[in-house]
């Protein structure tokens, strides 16, 4: 009797437990492409989960029965399928389809909170797939040019000879700007110097961009904002795509893109060589374009371990030899009246490691892990600087989503070691950092047009201590077609010497950074937007308006100052403030597309009582560009830039000019042909300024303010397979 009573409790207590069944999907687009983020409900079980990068999802504990589960997805048709439990398959595949109503919706991820751009409260401008293929028609071989016609945003030449450029955001010097490839750290330092130029945008799936202080995301660095590279992702569409670039300057490029799903593992490949010759339109002697060669190789690995847990793993390496200078000396002529040149050789080889894991359908762990190595060996006739190196990024991060929030908490070490190996006129440079940081962010959906999000980070700085940065932004959808943000935070930078400065004087006679002697750099800024979409003339013609407003305050920043024949850094006794506006208008009608930008920028240096007028920042820049598309067949542009006076670091006023560009591109199915005729009006700085002070022998270089290389024409060919 005992037996048959346990029997029964057995049944009683297992049965239940039998009853609940495990719940598998993966939800892709009817192109084949994962849709991470994507999410399923069962309403009248008031559970759901969304789908992790391999848009996979994971639901335990669905009784029997039938039950109705949603599965949507921003710009995709959501879907509702009568499900009967037990499933009769172990994993349910679902396709979405596109929403040509909501085909301008775009996922960010730069926040770490992944959702749409129109739903993120936090502001942030996305270069879309689109908008990087147009530009690198114009410059395949680099994102310099993808970045430089962004409103608020300019690429500021910092060697006359060998092209080297930064990243201006807001009016603030390139050092103040964090650069990320898929929330890696991979720039930073040393290694930032080339960056810009040794980055195609082929394998690019989106670049976003967040302007102002915003150091609580990532750490240190973000004080005048952030931009990062999201790659590119294999899809079980199959991606092979080449580009062939050539140019009137005797430029080449070559780029080649391979992506592909098998199964549960996935791969991206990445090759790409450019190489251009020496060239100066204007005769004054030196090199507006140096002689390059460059090689990059980009290998990506993507593993679905189980239904909860993926693994990606990739390598991005690049090898460049530039040579700029006198032109005499490029060719190798030997002549003792023309000895100057500048020689850039640098090796970059970096890892990034990713790890996801769906602890169960609220709960997310991700791992991030980057080891980093750049070489470069920078040389001019009197001196060089030839230095290595090592630094590491470790992150860990929970993500929690329960009803109308999602916190995330993380915590991450960052390392960055630097090792000169030749020694010429200074002692040496070497240094060691190390950053140890916690961060808590919080996303919650106040009422379906109002979200607020918050963050705050502790870093650890070596040699500096403690430093607290709170971040907070909102979100307000004020009506169908108007909404606004406003949001604020702080930033820092640490100390180092590879400045703007610093590199315009090929490191010689700069001394290292003082510890005990300098402070972080902190900062400390805000900014409001408006959005308005609308259409005119009985929809015939479609209207975007996004007018914002921003103010950064920079303390203390660090200057570069000659002192007893060398250079020393030191912080200012004062602080930097930027503040303005930036528009932007989209008029579209039919297949013509009107974009309008206008940028004012008044960015001001307070040092010791006196109020300077900060170098190099344009008060007024306009952006216009006119495009003519047909879809799949052709493609038109013209484009017009205006940049105003200049302070310039010598006290001059540098000119104001206009750059003008003409696209044309005629699309196949699997192929397209294109000719890009960029700055048709042969804007140059040496028509109307000179370049530099001294003899030919021993030339002291301004600053470069406007193009150097003139008209230049490049064409080629696309080739997707």
């Amino acid at each position: 009797m005992n037996k048959i009573w346990g029997l029964l409790l057995c049944i009683f207590f297992i049965a239940p437990a039998l009853a609940q069944n495990k719940f598998i999907a993966i939800v892709k687009s009817t192109t084949g492409e994962s849709l991470a983020g994507a999410t399923v409900a069962f309403k009248e079980l008031k559970i759901g989960a969304s789908a992790n990068t391999d848009g996979l999802i994971y639901i335990g504990d669905i009784p029997n029965g039938t039950h109705a589960a949603t599965f949507s997805f921003i710009g995709f048709k959501p879907k509702t399928l009568n499900l009967s439990f037990p499933l009769q398959q172990d994993t349910l595949n679902v396709a979405l389809a596109a929403d040509d109503d909501e085909l301008d919706e775009i996922i960010v991820s730069s926040t770490r909170a992944r959702g749409s751009i129109t739903d993120v409260p936090t502001r942030m401008e996305v270069l879309t797939a689109e908008e990087l293929g147009e530009k690198s028609v114009m410059k395949p071989g680099d994102i310099r040019m993808v970045l430089n016609e962004t409103t608020g945003i300019t690429t500021q030449q910092t060697s006359a000879t060998s092209g080297n450029a930064s990243i201006r955001i807001q009016g603030l010097d390139g050092r103040y700007t964090q650069i990320l490839k898929d929330g890696f750290p991979l720039y930073a330092g040393f290694s930032g110097g080339l960056s810009l130029l040794q980055t195609p945008p082929l394998d690019l799936k989106q670049v976003e961009i967040i302007k102002g202080s915003a150091s609580t995301l990532y750490g240190g660095g973000a004080i005048a904002g952030l931009v990062n590279l999201i790659s590119k992702t294999p899809s079980d569409k199959r991606e092979l795509s080449f580009q062939i670039n050539g140019t009137s300057a005797g430029g080449l490029d070559l780029n080649s893109f391979y992506a592909e799903k098998y199964g549960k593992a996935g791969i991206t490949v990445f090759a790409a060589h450019s190489r251009s010759k020496a060239y100066d339109p204007s005769d004054v002697g030196f090199s507006a374009i140096p002689e390059v060669q460059r090689f990059t190789f980009n290998p990506k690995l993507f593993i679905d371990i189980s239904d909860k847990s993926a693994l990606s793993f990739g390598l991005n390496s690049g090898y460049e030899r530039r040579i700029g200078g006198d032109m005499h000396y490029i060719r190798g002529e030997n002549d003792p009246a023309h000895p100057f040149f500048e020689k850039n050789l640098s090796k970059r080889l970096s890892s990034q490691l990713a790890f996801d894991h769906q602890l169960n359908p609220q709960t997310n762990l991700s791992f991030k892990n980057s080891l980093n190595y750049f070489n470069r060996d920078l040389s001019v006739p009197s001196s060089s600087f030839y230095g290595e190196q090592f630094s590491s990024f470790s992150e860990f991060t929970l993500d929690y989503t329960k009803d109308k929030s999602e916190w995330i908490f993380g915590a991450n070490f960052w390392s960055d070691s630097f090792r000169e190996k030749e020694v010429t006129n200074v002692i040496p440079r070497d240094y060691d950092q190390e950053i140890f940081g916690l961060f808590a962010q919080n996303t919650y959906q106040l009422s379906e047009k109002t979200a607020i999000e918050t963050g705050l980070r502790g870093d650890y700085v070596n040699h500096y201590g403690l430093v607290l940065l709170p971040r907070v932004s909102a979100l307000f959808k004020l009506s169908s077609k108007f909404s606004s943000r406003i949001g604020g935070g702080f930033g820092y930078q640490t100390p180092n010497i590879f400045t703007d400065e610093a590199e315009q004087l090929h490191f010689e006679k700069v001394l290292p950074i003082n510890t005990t002697q300098t402070k972080l750099e902190k900062s400390v800024g805000g900014n409001i937007d408006f959005n308005y979409r609308t259409t005119l003339f009985t929809d015939q013609v479609g209207l975007s308006l996004n007018q914002l407003f921003f103010y950064t305050y920079l303390n203390k920043p660090l200057q570069l100052k000659l002192n007893n024949n060398n250079y020393s850094f030191t912080n200012a006794n004062g602080h930097i403030d930027t503040k303005g506006i930036e528009t932007n208008a989209k008029f579209s009608y039919k297949d013509f597309a009107l974009f309008l930008g206008y940028t004012f920028t008044d960015t001001k240096e307070h040092e010791n009582n006196t109020l300077t007028w900060f170098r190099l920042t344009p008060k007024h820049r306009i952006n216009s560009v006119l495009v003519y598309e047909v879809e799949s067949q052709w493609k038109v542009g013209l484009e017009a830039y205006y940049y105003s006076e200049q302070k310039l670091s010598d006290g001059a006023i540098g000119k104001s000019y206009w750059l003008t560009g003409f696209l044309i591109e005629k699309m196949w199915a699997k192929f397209s042909l294109y000719a890009n005729f960029e700055n048709y009006l042969d804007t140059r700085q040496t028509r109307f300024d000179s370049i530099y002070t001294g003899s030919v022998a021993n030339p002291v270089f301004r600053d470069i303010y406007a193009p150097l290389d003139g008209f230049v024409f490049n064409g080629g060919i696309k080739i997707t397979l």
